[in-house]
C-alpha cells in the first residue's frame, strides 16, 4: 500500500477520532443522534414549506434549499465515520475518497452562497418592503438557486482533480475521520503551493465573498430597523433576522478558521474539532433554530402534521 515511486495508493486509511473503545462508543452514540436528528429536523422543514402555502415564499424556497443542503452534507460524511468509528478497517478507496471530497466542497460552498442569499432577501423584505414581490420574483430565486449549485459542484470538481492529481507516496494513514483537502496536501511528497494557492483563492471568492456581502446586508438591516420608531416594529424586525444570524455566525467562524489559516498553524486535534461542527452539528442546529423561533413553522407541525397523525 505505501507508494515509493511517486504513485497513489488504491486505499486510503482514515486515522478517525480515537483508538479509545471507550471514546469511540460515545463518539457512535453522539454522530448517530445528531445524524437522526439532522435528517428527521431538515425533512420535517421540507414536508412543512411544501404543505402551508403561506410559507410559498423565497425565504422558505431558500430555507429549503438550506434543509437539502444539510441533510445531503450530513450524509456525505456522518455515515462513514459511523462505519468506521465501529468497523476494524477503516480504509476508503481512491475513488470513494474523491467522490467524498467532492460533494463535501461542493455542498459546503452551496451552503455558504444560500446563506448570503437569505441574507439579501431579509435585507429586501426589511429596507424594501414595498418592491420585496418584484425584487424577488420566482425566476430570480430559481436562478440564484441554480446559479449557486452549479457553481459550487463546478468549483468542487476543479479541486478535486486538482488534488488527486498529486502523487501521495509519503503515507495512506490519513489523520482525520473523512476525506478533507488539507490532510491530503500533507500526504504529497510533492510541492503543494499551487494547491493550496488555489484553495486559498477559492475560499476567498466563496467564504469571505460571501461573509463580506452577508455583512453589508446586515449593516443595513440594522441601520434601518433602528430608525423604526416602535419597540415592538423593531422586536419584530430583529427576530425575523435572529434565527439566521445564528446560523451565520456558527457556520462561517469555523469554515474560515479551516481553509484560510497558515500552514504552520495546522493542528490535527483541533482541525477535527472544527470538522465536527460544521459537518455535523451545523446541520442539525439549522432545523432546530429556524423552527425553534418561527411561529408559522411551529403552527404547522401543530396544526397539520400532529392533528393530521392523531386523527389517523
Amino acid at each position: 500500500m505505501e507508494d515509493s515511486n511517486g504513485t497513489s495508493p488504491v486505499r486510503f486509511i482514515l486515522l478517525g477520532l480515537t483508538n479509545v473503545p471507550y471514546f469511540q462508543a460515545i463518539c457512535v452514540l453522539a454522530f448517530l443522534v445528531m445524524y437522526l436528528i439532522t435528517l428527521s429536523g431538515n425533512v420535517l422543514l421540507v414536508i412543512v414549506v411544501r404543505i402551508n402555502s403561506k410559507l410559498q415564499t423565497p425565504m422558505y424556497f431558500f430555507l429549503s434549499n438550506l434543509a437539502v443542503i444539510d441533510i445531503c452534507f450530513s450524509s456525505t460524511i456522518v455515515p462513514k465515520i459511523l462505519i468506521n468509528t465501529m468497523s476494524k478497517d477503516r480504509s476508503i478507496s481512491l475513488l470513494g475518497c474523491a467522490l467524498q471530497m467532492y460533494f463535501h466542497l461542493a455542498l459546503g460552498a452551496t451552503e455558504c452562497i444560500v446563506l448570503t442569499i437569505m441574507a439579501y432577501d431579509r435585507f429586501v423584505a426589511i429596507c424594501k418592503p414595498l418592491h420585496y414581490r418584484t425584487i424577488m420574483s420566482k425566476t430570480l430565486c430559481s436562478c440564484l438557486a441554480a446559479g449557486s449549485w452549479s457553481f459550487c459542484f463546478m468549483n468542487s470538481a476543479f479541486h478535486v482533480s486538482l488534488t488527486f492529481q498529486l502523487p501521495f507516496c509519503r503515507s495512506h494513514h490519513v489523520d482525520h475521520f473523512f476525506c478533507e483537502m488539507p490532510p491530503f496536501f500533507r500526504l504529497s511528497c510533492k510541492d503543494t503551493f499551487l494547491n493550496e494557492i488555489a484553495m486559498y483563492i477559492a475560499a476567498v471568492i466563496i467564504v469571505m465573498c460571501s461573509f463580506f456581502l452577508t455583512l453589508i446586508s446586515y449593516i443595513h438591516i440594522i441601520s434601518t430597523i433602528l430608525k423604526i420608531r416602535s419597540s415592538q416594529g423593531r422586536q419584530k424586525a430583529f427576530s425575523t433576522c435572529a434565527s439566521h444570524l445564528t446560523v451565520v455566525s456558527l457556520y462561517y467562524g469555523t469554515i474560515l478558521f479551516m481553509y484560510l489559516r497558515p500552514r504552520s498553524t495546522y493542528m490535527p486535534e483541533t482541525d477535527k474539532a472544527l470538522s465536527i461542527l460544521y459537518t455535523a452539528v451545523t446541520p442539525m442546529l439549522n432545523p432546530i433554530i429556524y423552527s425553534m423561533r418561527n411561529k408559522d413553522v411551529k403552527g404547522t407541525i401543530r396544526t397539520k402534521l400532529i392533528r393530521h397523525s392523531v386523527n389517523q
